[in-house]
């Protein structure tokens, strides 16, 4: 498959997991640490499973880049992204927090361009401005 394939199935699965992830912490008044608690609980026994044929690669991988997925994907994504995604789930409407949530893309291509010497091209800008205008578009009250 494709991988904008993946990318969209990605938006659908986080998109609409976003939804019933707001009306569990609600209907049960759960707090949000322990919405992600389960959340990460599940993920963890359904991705062990998938990736143990892969786990030998941990080894070989060195220490670097496992501090790189350790810091970015378990530390600000996996705990502080989502710990902060459950506080606004919680908190305010699914119309106005999804949009905003979902402008992650706009970091990663930042952090792409400012650090790791991805080109930014115009049409790159002209898509960040429309996504930034759309997204205040349909937040605003």
């Amino acid at each position: 498959m494709r991988p904008q394939l993946f990318a969209l199935l990605t938006a659908a699965a986080w998109g609409i997991g976003g939804y019933f992830e707001k009306r569990g912490l609600l209907l049960g008044n759960l707090p949000p640490q322990v919405g992600i608690t389960i959340r990460t609980a599940v993920a963890l026994i359904i991705l062990a499973a998938v990736s143990a044929p892969q786990w030998k690669t941990v080894l070989e991988a060195g220490p670097r880049p496992l501090l790189y997925v350790v810091l970015g994907g378990g530390v600000l994504a996996g705990a502080v992204g989502m710990l902060c995604f459950y506080v606004a789930l919680k908190g305010g409407s699914l119309s106005q927090v999804m949009p905003i949530a979902f402008t992650s893309p706009l970091f990663g291509v930042l952090m792409a361009s400012l650090l790791g010497g991805a080109s930014l091209q115009p049409k790159h800008l002209i898509g960040m401005a429309l996504t930034i205008g759309g997204i205040a578009l349909v937040s605003s009250s």
